[in-house]
């Protein structure tokens, strides 16, 4: 079993300093506490405003920003989850033009990156203005005895992503989200039918409050293997714990064995003829 914590918090746009303060206060907390690991919201390091990141963040600070977190991991002995803008591959970040990603990132309690993935799906007209969507599947690896994946936000809400997770090995999908108010179908519905249906354990880390334009919901959430609710937040800035393990998984897995009697081939056909 492991610990693992959940970040809700309002970040401030393009204020990486208030926002770097807030994750390591949060880090330190969560390592006192036991937890292995931190998961953050989506973009949390700069803030969730799209446009505004692609006409005024200088991206040139991309690389000092991972080493911060770097450090914000090492010092407080805590692996960590954190989402920022990525250049798209091939490219150099501190390089403004050219396709950028959504990206997320874990790094373990040394600091050494472990996972990265880039976001899929992208949610609206300013993600889609300022962001490329990236078309590589998520990555699986054995992070503390659990098979560990990264999906982002929009990401979670087709089952077809989770799966892909699913069907590599993934037993833990960790999910920062920007998720505005007005959708709280997202984690109490949506969240939890992924993780029963692929029988994993879903961690999904909101803002909370306002920042510019947007008003987030908060109702971070981590769901068991069968859709159960494992830890849950209200509207504002919390810091929530669940354990998770590979015992749950396997014994959901067991009884009703969903990914071994899927039939892709037949799913291909189908897909063909619509």
């Amino acid at each position: 079993m492991m610990l693992l914590s959940v970040l809700q918090a309002n970040a401030v746009v393009l204020d990486v300093e208030a926002n770097l303060r807030t994750i390591d206060d949060a880090a330190g907390r969560a390592a006192r506490a036991g937890a292995a690991l931190l998961l953050t919201p989506e973009l949390f390091p700069v803030g969730y405003a799209p446009l505004r990141l692609h006409s005024e963040f200088d991206p040139a600070q991309l690389p000092a920003i991972r080493a911060r977190l770097a450090g914000i991991a090492r010092r407080n002995g805590i692996a960590l989850v954190y989402s920022l803008p990525a250049r798209a591959a091939g490219g150099n970040e501190a390089d403004q033009a050219g396709p950028w990603h959504i990206s997320a990132t874990l790094v373990d309690a040394g600091g050494v990156e472990v996972l990265n993935y880039a976001k899929v799906h992208l949610f609206g007209a300013e993600e889609h203005r300022a962001f490329a969507a990236a078309a590589e599947p998520p990555a699986v690896v054995d992070f503390n005895g659990i098979r560990t994946s990264l999906l982002i936000c929009y990401d979670i809400e087709f089952p077809e992503a989770a799966r892909a997770a699913a069907t590599r090995g993934a037993e833990l999908l960790l999910v920062p989200t920007a998720l505005s108010a007005g959708f709280e179908e997202v984690p109490q519905v949506l969240v939890r039918a992924r993780a029963l249906e692929s029988q994993l354990h879903v961690a999904y880390a909101n803002h909370c409050g306002r920042e510019d334009a947007y008003m987030f919901l908060g109702g971070s959430v981590v769901a068991g293997p069968d859709g159960s609710l494992l830890a849950e937040a209200g509207e504002q800035a919390e810091l929530l714990f669940a354990e998770v393990g590979t015992d749950s998984v396997r014994a959901a897995r067991d009884e009703v064995p969903y990914l071994q009697d899927r039939r892709p081939e037949l799913y291909r056909v189908w897909d063909g003829q619509a």
